[in-house]
């Protein structure tokens, strides 16, 4: 919701993924009035609210062949839900979701589903701190077990859950500018 015009400029379509650093660089959006492609970077975003995610004004949004330093991310098209996970050679898992802090917009949790025998104990969670190595085919973890992390700096209560899929987002995920 736009706070000067109380309405969308553009919806989400996908996240982009940095796999380095597991940083949500942006987002690749429609726009609302040309219907063009676009992308929102991370550093354009204001805020994130319920109804979608809060941005100066429209002009935020840049086609992606303008963004040059970004273009390698970009390119690698990488997608973290239903990545395998390995602790050691030992499969626990694929991706399932992921809570991204929004103030820095890094992954700081990886919810990982199990078969269905063992889902019926539910996701494991895996903190940021866990991940060894993110490559194109899978995540690998240490110490899966349930564990106490000193708090990170900056780091609020409020998590931005992230749920991607390969269909365009429904309309209420809409990016707004004040």
């Amino acid at each position: 919701m736009s706070l000067r015009t109380g309405g969308p400029v553009a919806y989400i379509d996908s996240i982009i993924i940095n796999p380095h650093n597991l940083r949500v660089e942006g987002w690749y959006v429609t726009d609302r009035f040309s219907k063009e492609k676009l992308v929102l970077r991370y550093q354009d975003v204001r805020e994130v609210i319920k109804r979608g995610i809060v941005v100066n004004d429209h002009d935020v949004l840049t086609p992606a062949a303008e963004l040059v330093r970004l273009q390698d991310i970009m390119d690698l098209a990488f997608v973290l839900n239903d990545k395998p996970v390995y602790q050691g050679n030992r499969k626990i898992g694929k991706v399932t979701d992921y809570a991204v802090e929004v103030e820095s917009f890094f992954i700081q949790k990886l919810y990982v589903g199990q078969n269905i025998l063992k889902s019926l104990s539910g996701d494991t969670v895996i903190d940021r701190q866990q991940i060894v190595e993110v490559t194109p085919k899978k995540v690998v973890v240490k110490g899966t077990e349930v564990k106490s992390f000193a708090p990170l700096k900056r780091l609020k209560a409020e998590f931005m859950p992230v749920h991607t899929s390969p269909s365009p987002a429904p309309p209420n995920a809409s990016l707004t500018r004040e």
